[in-house]
């Protein structure tokens, strides 16, 4: 079974001021001269880690990995009382990473997203083409508000107890309540303890739906966990800024770009119908179903992953 490369550190790392007092940490790994991709981290808000570096290989791949706004390693952070996160939309991101690919002087790059990553590779996709040698998606979302409702709602009857336990932190009294708005005022709230109550039931119920059996030991972190939830909350709160199905009705702007989709079949949090649409609508792009969950660690996750990333590196 294809594992995953070696640990590697950066060759190369920096700050880039992307205006609205909004500063972005990148680094760079692997070849210098290599191939140039893009990984394009999940959450919103997760941060990139050491792990997302190890999908490519090396002497093939100038690997670079970017924290969103407010994630990671960038500034200000979201975990930080007083960080506004007015000036953190799905466009911003759209424009820091053009930002990006200009400071580091690439013409085109691979774009490698896994769950949020991947409605952000799609929709930096879809504004600028001409910059996407490729595409490689792990647990395929585009962020409809139809896949936001199951994940925070129609999810619960996968998972009652938690969803109860999720529901009842946000004051909630039935199935229809808009969960992501209640967390979203809470953890906007200026008491500090109902903002951390808060955020550690949030990142609860993610590990419910999302990681299953293993807990996320970033969680652990209260300044991840306040960064994470509020990151999450404010732009499905918003819808991330899209249109109803504006991925799908715009995936005729990726014609001509290969792509791979990967998608576990057990994959409780993202409905496979999203990889499976997505899929039928982009005549390049090819889907594979493997043996797995949500989580880009997963053995066949990892295994398709980087045999797509091998396959495109050739």
């Amino acid at each position: 079974m294809t594992g995953l490369f070696p640990e590697i550190e950066p060759f190369e790392a920096g700050h880039l001021d992307v205006g609205d007092g909004n500063s972005v940490y990148w680094e760079a790994c692997g070849n210098p001269e290599g191939k140039p991709a893009l990984v394009v981290h999940g959450g919103p808000g997760s941060g990139c880690t050491p792990t997302h570096r190890r999908f490519f290989d090396p002497s093939v791949y100038r690997i670079v990995l970017v924290d969103q706004r407010g994630a990671g390693r960038s500034t200000p952070h979201a975990g930080d009382e007083g960080t506004s996160l007015e000036q953190n939309t799905t466009d911003h991101l759209v424009r820091d990473m053009e930002a990006l690919r200009s400071h580091l002087s690439i013409h085109r790059w691979l774009i490698f997203g896994n769950s949020w990553g991947s409605t952000l590779a799609l929709v930096y996709g879809q504004r600028h083409p001409e910059r996407v040698s490729e595409i490689v998606l792990l647990a395929v979302t585009t962020s409809d508000r139809d896949e936001i409702h199951w994940l925070y709602h129609g999810a619960g009857r996968l998972f009652p107890d938690d969803w109860e336990r999720f529901r009842a932190g946000a004051g909630g009294s039935g199935r229809d309540d808009d969960l992501v708005g209640a967390y979203y005022r809470l953890l906007n709230s200026p008491d500090p303890s109902v903002r951390e109550q808060a955020a550690a039931e949030w990142c609860r119920w993610e590990d419910a739906v999302v990681s299953g059996t293993e807990p996320n030991p970033r969680y652990d972190d209260p300044r991840f966990r306040m960064a994470f939830a509020r990151i999450v909350t404010h732009y499905f709160h918003h819808g991330a800024w899209l249109e109803p199905r504006q991925i799908i009705r715009n995936v005729h702007r990726l014609h001509g770009i290969p792509a791979v989709l990967i998608h576990g079949q057990l994959d409780h949090s993202t409905p496979i119908a999203t990889a499976q649409e997505l899929a039928h609508a982009w005549p390049d792009s090819e889907l594979i179903v493997v043996d797995a969950g949500h989580l880009a660690n997963e053995p066949a996750m990892v295994e398709a992953a980087v045999d797509a990333t091998n396959r495109f590196g050739g």
